[in-house]
């Protein structure tokens, strides 16, 4: 159209038009009254039926599929209302059907840029050991989720037939085959599927979430003890009740008519009721006693499962942490013993207790994984003693920082890593003599060293939480669109630093995807002639 009005300023016929532009006049002739019947505002069907205005109409247009049905949880019923409250659909067809194609096109072409850059930024990426978090979680089909947890990026997302080990071992062979990554340790709940894929199949090592032991114990403890609290606030209550009710009954009888016979004993009622006041109170300090000691304990694994002191940031030693555990788990069954907790909640401690055994296997590991990553470097010895006593802890308080809960403990990690790292600036430092690219590629195994004790499986977790919204608002997801919202995860989501898990994942910058998108899928096509809507027959009225 746009050639077709700067020729015929020319004052050349539309026939020749017609021929120089390589289509028959009639055509051109339903351009023309079509762009002249759009019902809206001249300037603006000037600017969307230009080349310009048709370019941002398409981004537009993509743009609001993109981000309703793929970043937020919307249908495509929802683009179609947007076009028509935004008046675009007297530009682009604005119906079910004519958006349904461009929402599966859009799918198809997000997964087909996904395996694009998963090969193309493989091929440029340095071998590197890498720790997964596993989890699944069901829609009601087992979907099997695994998440690298330094940069985010979603090494897996499948359905499956179950989570048998089997089933986890081929497909993190099928995901990670075409990746120059070997997996040396999974951090996960205590599901026996996973355990056996993790130490069997892939021969990796097993770090148990902090988060699940913890929450076994609660599972077990917090009703039990707090029902018995409870209880205790209604024995008080009752206990109350009878004794006012006892000072009463004195009052009322010296106050009366006394009558013949010995007077009642009302002095002993009386402080019978108040030593039953006095027992319940007793026994009402015990229980929130009890409770208190609990979440001390619990809370205390939480604190002391870690590889650094938080509190002077030197690197602990493993007797160190298996004995605080045990403290912590003794503390636990001193307070269930002492309450009286059932055998059912006695079991779930027990089974919390067994995992003690694999969180100092943990620990253990880390220490040998970061001595031989720095020893492989042939440093000097007051250079290697302090990468290992120093930098590597501050560095790991400096994450501990960012995801411990409270602002007070995050300043105060944050002000601990940077005291130590301060003094390994000083012209005195170990440091100071070594070169640019040395110091770089210290910094760099460090940081590696530090990632490599992960504890916590929240970010499979919260994953599962975002397709599970998925699920219930769109009641199924395809293999297709399960495909698509993994590629969108992994390379346009980005983080406040603007990198994308692909980035953090690959070391290496991905293409843009939306203007991917742009390039892949076409414009949606015109909007059809309104039909002409028939009025509703009178069922009462005469016909003629």
């Amino acid at each position: 159209m746009a050639r077709y009005e700067s020729a015929s300023q020319s004052n050349e016929s539309q026939l020749q038009i017609a021929q120089e532009l390589g289509i028959p006049r009639s055509t051109l002739q339903h351009w023309i009254e079509r762009k002249d019947s759009i019902n809206a505002d001249p300037l603006i069907t000037a600017f969307f039926e230009s080349p310009s205005g048709t370019a941002y109409m398409h981004r537009l247009a993509l743009g609001a599929h993109f981000v309703m049905t793929m970043m937020g949880s919307c249908s495509v019923r929802h683009v179609c209302q947007f076009l028509e409250l935004t008046g675009l659909d007297r530009f682009i067809a604005s119906s079910y059907g004519a958006q349904h194609k461009v929402s599966g096109e859009l799918e198809r072409v997000i997964v087909e840029f996904g395996q694009e850059e998963k090969c193309r930024l493989a091929d440029g990426m340095p071998h590197k050991e890498i720790t997964v978090c596993q989890d699944e979680t069901f829609h009601p089909e087992t979907c099997l989720v695994a998440i690298e947890p330094v940069s985010n990026f979603i090494i897996l997302e499948k359905y499956a037939g179950s989570r048998k080990a089997s089933e986890w071992t081929q497909c993190i062979e099928e995901a990670s085959k075409d990746l120059p990554v070997e997996i040396v340790q999974s951090t996960s709940d205590e599901g026996t599927g996973i355990l056996h894929h993790v130490k069997k199949d892939i021969g990796a090592h097993h770090s148990p979430d902090v988060f699940h032991v913890q929450h076994e114990i609660v599972k077990g403890t917090s009703a039990p003890l707090s029902r018995k609290t409870k209880k205790a606030e209604i024995d008080i209550e009752k206990a109350t009740e009878q004794l006012n009710q006892r000072i009463k009954e004195k009052e009322v009888y010296e106050n009366g008519k006394i009558g013949r016979g010995r007077p009642p004993q009302f002095d002993k009622r009386i402080e019978q009721a108040r030593s039953q006041v006095q027992e319940a109170s007793q026994l009402h300090e015990r229980a929130q006693s009890h409770q208190s000691q609990m979440k001390a304990a619990v809370r205390k694994i939480s604190d002391t499962y870690h590889p650094v002191d938080i509190e002077t940031g030197k690197l602990k030693d493993v007797e160190e942490v298996s004995e605080s555990l045990k403290e912590c788990f003794s503390q636990i069954e001193a307070v269930a013993s002492e309450a009286n907790l059932s055998e059912p909640s006695l079991k779930r401690i027990k089974k919390a207790k067994k995992v003690v055994v694999d969180m100092v296997a943990t620990i253990l590991f880390f220490c040998f994984s970061i001595r031989a990553k720095i020893e492989a470097l042939n440093l000097e010895p007051q250079v290697e003693t302090a990468v290992i006593e120093k930098l590597i802890p501050a560095i790991y308080l400096q994450h501990a920082s960012e995801k411990a809960k409270g602002a007070e403990i995050r300043h105060r990690l944050a002000k601990l890593s940077e005291e130590i790292l301060s003094s390994l600036r000083d012209k005195g430092s170990p440091f100071a003599g070594l070169e640019q690219e040395e110091m770089i590629t210290i910094e760099k195994v460090s940081q590696e060293c530090a990632s490599l004790f992960q504890r916590s499986s929240s970010c499979v977790e919260g994953r599962n939480g975002q397709l599970s919204l998925r699920h219930h608002s769109l009641h199924r997801l395809s293999n297709l669109k399960l495909a698509a919202l993994t590629t969108v995860h992994n390379y346009f989501i980005k983080r406040s630093d603007g990198t994308t898990s692909a980035e953090r994942f690959f070391g290496s910058k991905p293409r843009e995807m939306f203007e991917f998108l742009l390039g892949k899928i076409d414009l949606p096509g015109r909007p059809a002639k309104k039909r002409f809507q028939p009025q509703q027959k009178s069922l009462l009225r005469a016909t003629a």
